[in-house]
């Protein structure tokens, strides 16, 4: 199998259990009383199920995108951005003052 195809798997199994502790802690947490809602209802499982499957798809994206990115060789040469300025020029715009009649002509169109 591929390097790149068993990276990508590795990820994906780690995003999703990433995704099953999440899950995990809000219900344990109780938060917006999702515990009490799950057990009450009688499609309890299938919503933890849709639950833990959609933020595993998210998980995994995130993790497979971080580990892509964090194969990056780190450059060792001087990065080629925007220079830094030493100093400011101020420059001098001409700016004329609208007419009483020009001035009514713009807010009538």
């Amino acid at each position: 199998m591929p390097e790149l195809v068993k990276m990508y798997i590795r990820n994906v199994v780690i995003g999703f259990g990433i995704a099953a502790a999440f899950v995990a802690v809000l219900l344990w947490f109780n938060v917006m009383n999702l515990w009490s809602l799950v057990t009450a209802s009688d499609a309890g499982l299938l919503a933890v199920f849709l639950l833990w499957f959609m933020h595993g798809i998210v998980f995994a994206g995130v993790q497979f995108a971080w580990a892509v990115m964090a194969m990056a060789e780190k450059g060792t040469g001087p990065r080629r951005g925007t220079p830094v300025v030493d100093a400011f020029q101020p420059v001098k715009v001409p700016a004329e003052k609208p007419s009483q009649a020009q001035r009514q002509l713009r807010t009538r169109r």
